[in-house]
């Protein structure tokens, strides 16, 4: 329906930016500050579409095409997944793996643009992006395929919308618990979000995403701030859909409860990185493998 897909692609563009706005003022409240607005990242864009850009002349297109392609992906990606009560706009058999890729495609190209500054800090940067991407990615595809199994749905759209029906299943409950903490966890990582990346920090041997994009500015930056929270949101839309409650009056309530589950997705966000310190950097990789671990101990325990 023409009303559903506009409905999806209201949430995409307009809520992401709050989402930011809601970690950062829970933060702020734990901490005993004020905070900054809640619209801040809306200001803030806003104000970097309207400036201009300083581009190196050592560049090349790639500089350009990393913050383009890291906004269109998560746009793109979202049509493969369902929000409340909206089911995806496209879904086939296998879209799980397309899904994957396509957030690999822009952290690809992030990574060049990044590499095409010429600047070695920069490379430092993406060096350690990869890595961690290279250790959180076989836990996302071991998620995918607990809830395929649980599901009986290599889609998508049909697999996270029949996740509410199996939560009180016995033989699920324990699997998509763990999966969910799993999930949390790469959610945290794949965003750079404490206790994996600090997206407020400048210190020069501690920044991972942040030390990539700080060649951009203008409206390659706001583009960049933007894909940014639309990824969160996409991300945080699939472990949103574990705590669904089954049997919606309307898909507008349900929409409604899932607009609501991000919101409170947010807000536990806040609560971890006020919660906890930055991991080093050494300890990074073994909590990713640890995940993976227990993302396969989810599986064997359908299996079994």
């Amino acid at each position: 329906m023409l009303t559903h897909l506009l409905a999806h692609l209201l949430l995409l563009f307009v809520l992401p930016p709050l989402l930011a706005g809601v970690i950062a003022r829970t933060k702020a409240v734990i901490a005993g500050r004020r905070g900054a607005p809640l619209l801040q990242l809306y200001f803030d864009l806003w104000k970097l579409f309207r400036k201009g850009m300083v581009i190196s002349s050592t560049t090349t297109w790639v500089f350009r095409a990393g913050p383009v392609i890291g906004l269109a992906v998560p746009v793109l990606a979202s049509l493969f997944i369902p929000m409340g009560g909206i089911r995806a706009p496209i879904s086939f058999a296998g879209d799980l793996i397309l899904f994957v890729y396509l957030f690999g495609l822009a952290r690809f190209f992030t990574v060049l643009a990044a590499l095409d500054t010429g600047s070695s800090f920069e490379g430092m940067g993406a060096a350690r992006e990869v890595t961690f991407s290279c250790l959180a990615e076989p836990t996302i595809f071991v998620i995918f395929i607990v809830l395929a199994r649980i599901s009986g749905s290599f889609s998508l759209d049909p697999m996270l919308d029949s996740l509410q029906n199996h939560i009180a299943h016995p033989e699920a409950g324990v699997p998509l618990l763990l999966a969910g903490v799993c999930l949390f966890v790469v959610l945290l990582a794949e965003n750079c979000r404490i206790p994996f990346d600090d997206p407020n920090t400048h210190l020069e041997l501690t920044m991972i995403h942040e030390v990539m994009v700080l060649d951009h500015s203008g409206p390659d930056l706001a583009l960049i701030l933007y894909g940014a929270a639309m990824k969160f949101l996409v991300m945080g839309a699939v472990l949103v859909s574990f705590i669904m409650p089954p049997h919606p009056a309307s898909w507008f309530m349900e929409t409604a409860a899932f607009t609501s589950g991000l919101l409170l997705l947010a807000v536990v966000v806040g609560l971890v990185e006020s919660a906890m310190a930055r991991l080093r950097l050494i300890r990074v990789p073994q909590l990713l493998v640890g995940t993976s671990l227990l993302s396969i101990f989810a599986l064997v325990l359908l299996l079994r």
